[in-house]
């Protein structure tokens, strides 16, 4: 069974997600800001985050900044706000995806099954022995690492999906759409800053000079493509 932290300073909405997430099997812990969460974090076992932006004490930004320090699991934020700078500044600081409340109980059980499944098979259970290589990136697809010139990179479970599709197709153009169906699994209904933003934090991990990368190139007015190195 694999467990969500739900983590919103409104008790309604945890107490109403709860039994979404419950009757889809999931089991649920709850926390009503981000001191909460990271104390419940460290002191159990959990495989993905709900967490609301705005709370006291502190609020979901800082909480997953610091979370990110030491754990990759999948965070989805909850924000009463619509605005795309919301979201960006979400996604800038280690979330993996959001949803704006009030939320369809639907999606919101369809997008944690996805980023759930996603982060279990990185996590524990291989699909491949591959050995997927691009000048200094190597990827072991068995063991779920990746180095770049000899050096360990740490992933979230977006940016190694990501890069596992850009190495499976050096010089392959993939729209942007393209990117988030592959890596999503998914339609982006309005998600499509999500893939912008999961680029630049790759190229920040792969790249020695980010903003002149030599291996996530940019296709203006097509998409993105992995430069095939030698």
């Amino acid at each position: 069974m694999y467990t969500i932290l739900v983590c919103d300073d409104e008790k309604d909405i945890v107490s109403a997600v709860e039994i979404y997430l419950s009757a889809e099997g999931y089991n649920v812990l709850k926390a009503y800001n981000g001191l909460e969460a990271m104390e419940v974090l460290e002191n159990n076992e959990v495989h993905l985050i709900l967490m609301d932006i705005m709370m006291p004490g502190m609020d979901g930004i800082s909480a997953t900044a610091q979370i990110r320090r030491s754990h990759n699991l999948p965070i989805l934020f909850l924000t009463a706000k619509s605005e795309s700078s919301d979201k960006i500044l979400g996604l800038n600081i280690g979330a993996d995806d959001y949803v704006t409340k009030p939320f369809d109980p639907l999606e919101l059980t369809a997008r944690v099954r996805s980023h759930i499944r996603r982060y279990a098979t990185l996590g524990g259970m291989p699909q491949t022995t591959d050995t997927l290589v691009n000048g200094g990136i190597i990827m072991d697809d068995k063991t779920k690492t990746v180095t770049v010139d000899g050096e360990a990179v740490s992933l979230t479970p977006i940016e190694y999906s990501m890069l596992r599709l850009f190495l499976q197709h050096p010089g392959q153009v993939f729209s942007i759409h393209q990117i988030y169906e592959q890596v999503w699994k998914e339609s982006p209904i309005g998600s499509e800053n999500s893939v912008a933003v999961h680029i630049r934090h790759l190229r920040e991990k792969l790249e020695i000079n980010p903003s002149e990368p030599r291996y996530i190139r940019v296709v203006w007015g097509l998409g993105y493509k992995m430069e095939k190195i030698q």
